[in-house]
This record gives C-alpha cells, sequence and structure tokens, in this order.
C-alpha cells in the first residue's frame, strides 16, 4: 500500500460529526476540506505527518504484514487498526477513541529500538512497496519516534486519533 498517511488528534465534536455522516464521501469531504486545511494550516501540533512510512511502522508494530486485524492491541491501533470509518477501497480513514488513544501511548512508550529493529526485520521485501534496507529502516525510526510523541500528545488533551490516507 502506498499513499501519505496522516494521523490527526481531534476533539470529541469532530469525531461525533463524522459518526453522524452516512456517506462516506461526506466524510472524505469533510476531511480534506475542513480537517486536513485546518490542522496543516492552524494546528500542526494535533497533527502527524508519516509520508509513507506508515506502511512500515504498521509491519513493524504488529507481525511484519499490512492488515486491519494483524498483531495485537493496542499496537495494532496505532496506524490501520479502530474504528473503520470509510468503507471503499480508494480511502482509509480508522478513528481511536481517546480511550484507546491512552493506551496505545502507554504502549508506544516500551517499544525501544531493538524491538522495532525485529519488527522491521519481520518485514519481507517481496511483499513491500518500500525500498526495504537500512536507509528504509533508519527513516520509518525517525518517524516513529515523533509518532510516540504524537500520541502522547494527544493522549495528555484526551483527544482521539485519525489516521487517513489516500490510496
Amino acid at each position: 500500500m502506498s499513499g501519505i498517511g496522516v494521523l490527526f488528534a481531534v476533539e470529541s465534536a469532530v469525531v461525533d460529526r463524522l459518526r453522524q455522516m452516512d456517506d462516506d464521501d461526506d466524510r472524505v469531504d469533510f476531511l480534506q476540506r475542513e480537517i486536513e486545511e485546518d490542522f496543516f494550516e492552524n494546528q500542526p501540533l494535533w497533527l502527524c505527518d508519516l509520508g509513507k512510512t506508515w506502511d512500515a511502522i504498521h509491519r513493524c508494530l504488529t507481525d511484519g504484514d499490512i492488515g486491519w486485524n494483524n498483531g495485537t492491541f493496542p499496537l495494532n491501533h496505532v496506524i490501520l487498526g479502530g474504528e473503520q470509518l470509510y468503507d471503499e477501497n480508494d480511502y482509509i480513514i480508522s478513528l481511536k477513541d481517546a480511550e484507546q488513544v491512552g493506551l496505545i501511548a502507554a504502549a508506544l512508550s516500551k517499544v525501544t529500538s531493538r524491538d522495532f529493529r525485529v519488527g522491521y526485520d519481520r518485514i519481507s521485501p517481496d511483499d513491500y512497496d518500500g525500498p526495504y534496507g537500512l536507509d528504509d529502516y533508519q527513516s520509518t525510526w525517525d518517524e516513529f519516534e515523533q509518532l510516540v510523541e504524537f500520541y502522547h500528545r494527544a493522549a495528555e488533551a484526551q483527544r482521539s486519533v485519525l489516521f487517513t490516507v489516500d490510496l
């Protein structure tokens, strides 16, 4: 899977609004026109742009594969896991509620660079779109460190987290 992955730490009113929408197109439109514009321009503290490293991060924290239910909670919810708010195959909008965010942040604090490297080594280069190797691992680790800080801020503020990617 490729595409630019971004996480947004959102307040409960945003979650309520997304859940009340009946149409997937309305959710994507709201995400792009209101959430993305506002966060990139006015709330950069509450977003985490992972670029394409989201794929490798998910694989490192689960079982080396890409999937909705692989790995175990809470680490499998860091990226793909959680409540799926979009049903088509061209976009992902995955929600982690504020309680889950706290559990995710605590679990991420325990992941060492050694643990992460073991996870990276489980990735099959034949089943991975990235440039598998030392440089890719290092950039993935760098983004992971940023992700850990992001989840801690979100947990402290009791915000939910949306993971989004346009496939």
